[in-house]
């Protein structure tokens, strides 16, 4: 998508240059239409010097009006005080407004019969109408920011909630597999084992510092969160070595989408959990990716008990019991439906199911988001230049 070279600013954006804006447009506006009356009604020419004075006296007074009207929206009293004011201080400035013209006119009219108090009171209505109508617009305007800021800092807060819990639910590492995988490499050390250890731990050191270098609501795509399941079953595998099996299925057009990252993590972590660790023989871990349409979908699946195993109420809770007590397994099903409620709300899907050749199954679609999104607005560096 092109991105355009100038981006709009929002009119308010900058208040003063506003105002002066429409001060100028109003003002100017409405000498425009004086100026057109009086030569509608055959006015002399220097009748418009008369035009341009109760102008520039108008325009002088509504900055006066603006320096009081600002200092009671800013003080924040109550609205009765304020109109109270206002309603004192507008008849004031309408009258002196009217005085000023009314003189510029009998100074100009030296020859009418007209009283000083005939004319103005004949310009008052004009003057009031005026600045009545600019006092109104005024308040009006601030009003309409004063909401716009309060939406805007609404907005600003709801997105610093929801980043919040994005980073508190994807930082909810599995302390089990922190403490197991350095039991791993404390258990290697003392046999003296220093390769696979030093293996481990280098492993270990890359997929906690790709978690915790990029920002917790980043999306990235589907090789990426791959490349970083590798590393992390790379790490379980030399625990489980050949009892822990693999396969990937990527379709070809599923690898540049975009989905939230880790969120494979936590669903191949409960699959060693309730699958690999709970038979002697181990399990296949399956990971699929396809196209359904415009949308994405991504299967985890395991050869494991399965649905009939008595775990499994605990599996599909993210509680695991140990001698009767619940015990809290850190990051569950529970945290990645959070995750996609909070990214996609209700255009997501999620689903645990039973194959047919038996085991577990989590199928998760969500909308099709192609990498040219991320490339927009880069959040993510890759997952290489994260492990060096």
């Amino acid at each position: 998508m092109a991105v355009l070279p100038i981006q709009p600013n929002p009119f308010f954006a900058n208040k003063n240059q506003a105002f002066w804006r429409l001060q100028f447009a109003g003002w100017g506006g409405a000498m425009l239409l004086r100026a057109m009356s009086a030569i509608a009604n055959d006015q002399p020419p220097a009748f418009l010097v008369l035009v341009l004075i109760a102008t520039i006296t108008g325009f002088s007074i509504s900055l006066v009006l603006a320096v009081i009207y600002r200092q009671l929206i800013s003080i924040g009293r109550r609205p009765l005080v304020t109109w109270g004011f206002t309603a004192l201080i507008l008849p004031f400035a309408v009258g002196l407004h009217a005085f000023i013209d009314a003189w510029i006119i009998a100074l100009y009219r030296t020859e009418s019969d007209a009283s000083f108090t005939q004319l103005f009171l004949g310009v008052f209505y004009l003057d009031a109408t005026l600045l009545g109508a600019w006092s109104a617009l005024y308040y009006a305007i601030n009003f309409f920011i004063q909401v716009e800021e309060q939406n805007d800092q609404l907005i600003r807060l709801e997105t610093q909630a929801t980043s919040a819990q994005l980073a508190m639910l994807r930082y909810q590492l599995n302390p089990h597999f922190l403490f197991n995988t350095l039991n791993s490499i404390s258990t290697l050390v003392l046999l003296k084992q220093t390769e696979p250890a030093n293996a481990m731990l280098s492993r270990l050191s890359s997929f906690l510092r790709y978690t915790l270098i990029n920002k917790p609501s980043a999306r990235v795509t589907v090789a990426q969160e791959i490349e970083t399941l590798k590393l992390y079953l790379d790490i379980e595998r030399m625990r489980f070595e050949d009892r822990l099996r693999t396969s990937f299925k990527i379709e070809n057009g599923t690898q540049k989408a975009l989905l939230p990252s880790l969120l494979l993590q936590p669903l191949v972590e409960n699959a060693i959990k309730y699958a690999v660790s709970a038979q002697e023989s181990g399990a296949e871990i399956r990971i699929e990716t396809q196209l359904v349409g415009q949308r994405l979908r991504i299967t985890v699946s395991d050869t494991g008990p399965g649905l009939k195993s008595k775990i499994t109420d605990h599996r599909l809770s993210g509680v695991t019991f140990d001698g009767g007590e619940p015990v809290s397994t850190g990051v569950g099903l529970a945290n990645i439906r959070e995750r996609l409620e909070q990214a996609y709300g209700e255009s997501h899907q999620f689903e645990t199911v039973e194959p047919e050749g038996g085991g577990f199954a989590v199928v998760i679609e969500i909308p099709y988001e192609p990498q040219e999104r991320m490339e927009q607005n880069p959040e993510l560096p890759p997952i290489a230049a994260a492990a060096e």
